[in-house]
């Protein structure tokens, strides 16, 4: 009985030690799948870090891109107006030198026979010059005014609200004095001066409005819009030459 006691209380023991034994190990099992679970965390956290990097990389690259695109858009639209300009300013500058070489001569009247176009012309920021409003400008130039006026009217009505309108009306009003017809070059200057007082060829325009009425014998008219001019763009080059035209009346 005794060895047998003995024997059960070994048994015991050696079980009890048995499960204890379990228990570690699977605490350290545990501690392991604990340790593999966070470094596979870890490693995902890390990826998709790695991922919304690579992927704003790939926006700012998109985005350069765009720049690029645009910058090089802006370039194209910067070289077209440039060139409108010059076409503009060359065409100002014969028709300018036309006015004073008839201002040179003794009759009033005569130095309103060709129209007024001293200031540099206005575009509006980044306008794209129009195909029509080139041809219509390309008309006026080879002096063909009754197109021109026609060519620059369909811009107008296809384009009223582009920067390049103001110029086209001013143009339109310019092509009828060429053509003698005062009236009409009268009309249209003056609804350029009241849509666009603040425009840089209004002065001219008023000039122009003057020239006609001279040329209508209408020297009291023209005297008013004269002193209207002085007053209203006392600055300009136009006002000079209206000072000059109204002492010869």
């Amino acid at each position: 009985m005794k060895r047998l006691a003995i024997g059960g209380a070994l048994l015991a023991l050696i079980s009890g030690c048995a499960t204890n034994a379990d228990l570690e190990d699977t605490r350290q099992q545990i501690n392991q799948v604990n340790q593999q679970a966070s470094a596979r965390l870890s490693q995902i956290e890390t990826k998709l870090s790695n991922d919304k990097l690579l992927d704003m990389v790939s926006q700012l690259d998109d985005l350069r891109a765009q720049v690029a695109k645009l910058s090089g858009e802006v370039e194209v639209l910067n070289y077209n107006l440039q060139s409108t300009q010059k076409r503009q300013n060359d065409l100002y500058a014969d028709l300018d030198g036309r006015m004073n070489k008839l201002e040179g001569s003794s009759s009033p009247a005569a130095a309103s026979s060709a129209p007024a176009a001293v200031v540099p012309p206005v575009a509006g920021n980044g306008a794209q010059t129009v195909p029509d409003y080139d041809r219509a400008l390309n008309l006026l130039r080879q002096r063909d005014f009754a197109n021109a006026i026609t060519a620059l009217g369909q811009y107008i009505k296809q384009n009223p609200n582009d920067p390049q309108a103001a110029d086209a009306l001013f143009w339109q009003g310019v092509a009828h004095t060429a053509l003698k017809q005062y009236d009409a070059a009268i009309a249209i200057h003056r609804q350029f001066v009241e849509q666009y007082p603040n425009h840089p060829k209004a002065p001219d325009a008023m000039r122009n409005v003057a020239s006609c009425q001279i040329e209508l014998a209408q020297n009291d008219e023209a005297k008013v819009t004269l002193k209207r001019l002085i007053k209203l763009y006392p600055k300009s080059a136009a006002a000079t030459k209206a000072k000059a035209m109204l002492k010869k009346l």
